[in-house]
């Protein structure tokens, strides 16, 4: 028997699955097809990923997929098709709403979680680096900004774009239009076609679930999506019945950490060896991983460089020695 796919994703939070829209565009496309995929650990550990990004797909060809949309085709391939009974035009209907999503919605995403100061300060960068292993947690967060505020400006199409209240006013004035003609567009239906969840669903729910769970200080985004009641019914409805165990969770910072029962440390063998080896395994991936994403790069010198320069006075003499 063939070994199943892996689903590597971005651990969750506040009360969904993941964290990252990707993450949950991807994993509710798999909750249709349970069998399909055997595990999915949630992670939030880049590098131990198979791809060094996350989400990432490795199939049971030793194939690594990370865009929703390659993992969407291969699961086609694999006969799990979540569009198998769309008609021609709701087929095209649905690529029409997730281009809609990738322009309209997407951009303002980005600028709630990544750009907005107080949003990424207070919760973005605070929810990465308390989950990640130090010493990636210090600086990984910011690089993480950067390349998010690059794709925003790839979006938008301007390469010199900053943040600023224009951009801001714009961006959710864009948002705000696609969600209220995704809302028009659901009605009062459970999915948007029909009684079972297609790719689109997937799409909009992983787009708009994190807006609607977390808790951000500028939450101009959350209050337009709260006042679409058929909008934030559909994604509360997706978590109740596919995800009930995050839907129930709490927001990591309302847990109370877990005390060790008493013993638990009596029982592990060669449990300092064991830290150890850990840590060392640990610092190992890290550095691998900041030489391959280019945080951090070796340079050659010659050696020559490196020796003392000789002595003009001791080159002179041996000039005079050669002209006599």
């Amino acid at each position: 028997m063939a070994a199943p796919d892996e689903l590597f994703c971005w651990e969750g939070d506040w009360g969904l699955p993941s964290v990252s829209t990707d993450c949950l565009v991807v994993l509710f496309i798999l909750t249709k097809f349970t069998v399909f995929i055997l595990k999915y650990p949630g992670i939030c550990s880049p590098w131990r990923s198979p791809g060094g990004s996350l989400p990432a797909l490795r199939t049971n060809q030793n194939e690594t997929l990370s865009r929703p949309s390659d993992i969407i085709i291969h699961l086609r391939k694999q006969k799990f098709n979540a569009d198998f009974d769309l008609s021609a035009k709701e087929g095209a209907d649905s690529l029409a709403f997730i281009s809609l999503l990738e322009e309209k919605l997407m951009p303002a995403l980005i600028y709630t979680f990544w750009v907005e100061p107080k949003n990424f300060v207070e919760v973005t960068r605070r929810w990465y680096a308390e989950h990640m292993m130090f010493p990636l947690n210090f600086f990984l967060p910011g690089r993480m900004q950067s390349r998010q505020l690059e794709k925003l400006r790839l979006l938008r199409g301007d390469e010199h774009l900053e943040a600023g209240e224009e951009l801001e006013k714009e961006l959710y004035r864009d948002a705000a239009e696609c969600m209220n003609l995704l809302s028009q567009r659901l009605g009062s239906h459970k999915f948007f076609f029909g009684d079972s969840p297609s790719s689109l669903d997937a799409y909009v729910f992983g787009h708009l679930a994190p807006i609607l769970k977390c808790k951000l200080p500028n939450g101009k985004l959350q209050q337009h999506l709260k006042s679409l009641d058929n909008l934030s019914d559909f994604c509360s409805n997706i978590l109740l019945l596919y995800f009930p165990r995050d839907s129930r969770a709490e927001p990591s910072a309302q847990k109370a950490p877990a005390a060790p029962e008493a013993g638990d440390f009596d029982n592990v063998p060669n449990k300092r060896r064991k830290q150890f080896l850990s840590a060392l395994f640990a610092l190992g991936a890290m550095l691998s991983y900041a030489l391959l994403t280019g945080m951090v790069s070796i340079q050659h010198g010659h050696q020559e460089a490196l020796e003392e320069p000789p002595d003009p006075e001791h080159i002179g003499a041996h000039e005079e020695e050669g002209d006599g």
